[in-house]
């Protein structure tokens, strides 16, 4: 889910054909089987319950069919709903809360939410066949949506470590700690190969490179489902969906959602790898890509989905679509989607259409237009999961384990994964091993927090919005060093801005992303902090105080930072870690004689680049010039040679980077701008946590006047879709005497979303206001074309502060302004 941002810059990389094999006619977007490797499905074949299922398809009336073939997900659906409407499947999206409890809950609020809807799917009543829902959750790198669950470092991460035997233990994890919640199904693994780092998913791939993923793809399914699929539910197993099918790794521009301009060969040979490996290992679902091949969008394409998915690859299960993603294909709408079914999709997650969606499939069941043939085939696959992950089954023994949440044994295993992630990429002076009597100062403004420490898709969709209090099972990376140096006899003390009263012998800085999923995870250079390099000023300090300094760098993706390298005696890539903060220190802090604990296992599984500009950076490509090369990892026992000084010329604009924050810090970042209509001062003023870092604006005049930001034009389609807010940090200073609107520039005065009320509460206070696109949609339908993010207007005299202004997620928290 990310908007298209045109921005012109240069590829690096090789161009890719398109077109069909040759000798032959049909659209480059149509898929030959011939050409495909075949695989099958293991272990989902069973006589015995195929028969139960033929039993079951016999005694099923039409409405319960097309029930089965759609999901709805928990923020729009209740229980009782179920009655009228019978869904085979609830989903609790990435922000989406249980029923009645915040959606950052923990276990209990959860299994009560799943065991409601499970309760009304089996109830007895006339006319109706119980069929036990099934539930689905992004358990993507633990149970992350789950207050309190063991959350293991990101797949960018596991991908460094190498270590198919570690990813099936934190499948069984996984799937533990999702069984005990009630949960039935876990959407994972993800087996994207991501090729340009710009992508703002690229950090759920495990590599650029497809043979880990293929490895991987059998360890995690093993662990989750049990090997060969042999484990229902009852022992702690949950389904698995290998995701996203085909190609979302490959867009052009790195644009989610975007385009794989790719020939068929590519597709295979890059991009299917994984699946050949999930289906022989019995994966019993497949996640649809919103992704399009060479113009055809995945969720309509019969050739890639029936043709060579079930069919020459051999899948025996089902395939789920994704979030609204059937309302992409020409054609459908949210509510409307014959096609979808069609090109094979078994179940349409529809996660507040669902109803809509129903009533238009009853139909089109009804009318033809998607074959009786068409709908059994899918409600008996979806049956067949059900029966093999033994659903019909009474006994539910590892719901309400809220022992499993987290425990020791867990954690270890977690932390285990991050000291096996842990990539050190430069160690002059052999400043590590930190020994472990020393004085440390640990700075940065992540060394203490949860957020970008466990990245997006982490209790929250984008994982923004936490709190230290959401983790009651985890250590952040400060207080895992703090431990680890108490317990060998040294000291550390903890400041953010890397001040200090007496100067220690080593620095730990701990910066990198702040925490993120698709759509605004999309960038168009790979420089961190253009612009406003706040790690870099802190590591010159103490660099320049003479103070040894080692660099931990959180990030979702290979990042150019050759000024931070320089600035630092050691530098180490840790990913995105998750809970477990501890393993940091486990690598980087020795004994009290200084000798490693453990040392650096990781090694790059995504080459690194040598200036923001190399977007496109694979082994095997034409000019093929990394700064560190897919594989690269140093280590204790093999130092090597010391690392000069790094060229600190970007290559690209660094005001490109910006497509979401609009109002920052006192000022209007680039490339946005801010402009004032007749009549309407500005003055520089404090906000709540920075000296002059808002405005002050004053409308004195008692006629129509807008404060206006404008920038690049941006898509804003997908951001509406999903749930994305625009948030405005601001103080009413003088309450409006007249009317007050809040638009983008395609609407004229009138035509805005009134704010009158918004702009009148509580004067001389900060507030915060998350307004969601969605509004904005219903004045601009479309918001494909919005060349400001902002403006307010106001008709009489008013004065309002601003301190920030930008685009984020968190549905629960926003809403139309009034």
């Amino acid at each position: 889910m990310k908007a298209s941002r045109a921005v012109l810059l240069l590829l690096a990389g090789t161009t890719l054909s398109v077109g069909p094999a040759a000798g032959q006619d049909s659209p480059a977007s149509t898929a030959h089987p011939a050409n495909w490797p075949a695989a099958k499905s293991v272990g989902l074949i069973d006589p015995a319950i195929e028969k139960r299922v033929d039993e079951l398809l016999a005694k099923l009336s039409l409405e319960q069919k097309v029930g089965q073939m759609i999901q709805g997900d928990t923020s729009s659906i209740k229980p009782e709903e179920l009655r009228k409407y019978p869904l085979g499947s609830i989903l609790a999206g990435g922000s989406s809360p249980p029923l009645g409890a915040p959606d950052r809950s923990p276990i209990e609020p959860w299994l009560a939410t799943a065991q409601a809807f499970r309760a009304v799917s089996l109830e007895q009543r006339p006319g109706y066949v119980p069929i036990p829902n099934i539930f689905g959750i992004d358990a993507v790198h633990g149970n992350s949506n789950i207050v309190g669950a063991t959350i293991f470092p990101h797949n960018i991460g596991l991908g460094a470590a190498n270590d198919p035997a570690l990813i099936e233990k934190i499948g069984r994890i996984t799937a533990l700690e999702t069984a005990a919640a009630g949960i039935d199904w876990a959407f994972g693994p993800t087996l994207a190969v991501p090729q340009d780092d710009r992508w703002g998913r690229a950090y759920e791939g495990y590599s650029e490179k497809p043979d880990i993923s293929k490895a991987y793809a059998k360890a995690l399914i093993d662990g989750l489902q049990g090997a060969r699929a042999s484990g229902t539910i009852q022992q702690g197993h949950v389904a698995a969906s290998a995701k996203h099918f085909l190609g979302d790794g490959g867009t052009t521009g790195g644009i989610d959602q975007g385009d794989t301009q790719v020939d068929e060969k590519t597709l295979i040979v890059t991009h299917a790898q994984g699946y050949i490996a999930a289906i022989d290992a019995g994966v019993m679902t497949v996640m649809a890509s919103y992704n399009s091949w060479n113009g055809e969008k995945m969720h309509g394409n019969k050739s890639m989905l029936t043709d060579v998915l079930k069919g020459k690859m051999g899948f025996d299960g089902f395939i789920v679509s994704d979030w609204n993603g059937h309302a992409q294909i020409p054609g459908c709408t949210r509510t409307d989607c014959a096609r979808g079914f069609n090109a094979g999709i078994d179940m349409v997650m529809a996660p507040d259409t669902w109803k809509g969606l129903y009533e238009s499939t009853l139909a089109q069941a009804k009318s033809g237009a998607i074959p009786m043939a068409r709908i059994d085939d899918a409600v008996r696959r979806i049956l067949r999961v059900k029966f093999k992950l033994g659903l019909f089954d009474a006994a539910r023994p590892y719901d309400g384990r809220a022992e499993l949440m987290g425990a020791p044994e867990h954690r270890a295993v977690a932390r285990e994964a991050v000291r096996k992630s842990l990539v050190l990429l430069k160690n002059n002076g052999g400043v590590l091993p930190i020994r472990g009597g020393a004085k440390l100062l640990v700075a940065g403004p992540a060394a203490n927090d949860m957020g970008p420490q466990t990245g997006g898709w982490t209790l929250s969709w984008q994982g923004d919005g936490n709190k230290r209090s959401d983790f009651p099972n985890a250590q952040t990376i400060w207080e895992g060093i703090d431990a680890t140096m108490r317990a060998q006899g040294g000291s550390a003390t903890l400041s953010a801005d890397g001040s200090f009263a007496t100067k220690p012998d080593v620095a730990i800085v701990v910066f990198g992303e702040a925490p993120y999923a698709e759509m605004r995870g999309d960038i168009r250079s790979l420089e961190f902090e253009p612009g406003d390099k706040q790690a870099l000023a802190t590591l010159k300090k103490l660099k320049a105080a003479g103070i040894p300094t080692v660099s931990v760098f959180l990030s979702g993706r290979p990042l150019w930072v050759n000024p931070e390298i320089n600035a630092s005696d050691a530098f180490v890539a840790a990913w995105l870690p998750g809970s477990e903060g501890g393993g940091i220190a486990d690598v980087l802090i020795g004994d009290k004689a200084g000798k490693p604990r453990h040392d650096f296992q990781g090694r790059l599984s995504f080459s690194w680049p040598n200036t923001a500009g190399q977007f496109v950076l694979n082994p095997g490509q034409p000019n093929y010039d990394p700064l560190f090369a897919y594989g690269f990892g140093l280590d204790y026992r093999t130092p090597g040679k010391p690392l000069g000084a790094l060229s600190e010329v970007s290559g690209v604009d660094a005001s490109l980077s910006n497509r979401s924050v609009f109002f920052a810090r006192g000022a209007t970042p680039a490339p946005f701008s801010a402009s004032l209509g007749a009549g309407i001062t500005r003055s520089p003023v404090d906000s709540a946590t920075q000296q002059e870092g808002a405005i002050r604006l004053a409308w004195t005049a008692a006629a129509p006047a807008a404060f206006t930001i404008t920038g690049p034009e941006l898509d804003w389609s997908r951001e509406s879709n999903a749930d994305l807010s625009l948030r405005i940090v601001y103080r009413v200073d003088a309450a409006p005497k007249g009317p007050v609107e809040l638009a983008v520039p395609e609407s004229a005065p009138g035509k805005g979303l009134p704010a009158t009320a918004m702009f009148s509460r509580r004067p001389g206070e900060w507030q915060t206001a998350a307004i969601s696109l969605k509004c904005f949609a219903t004045v601009n339908p479309g918001l494909k074309k919005v060349a400001s993010p902002l403006r307010i207007t106001a008709a009489a005299p008013f004065t309002v502060s601003i301190a920030d202004a930008r685009i984020v997620s968190d549905p629960n928290a926003s809403g139309c302004p009034e």
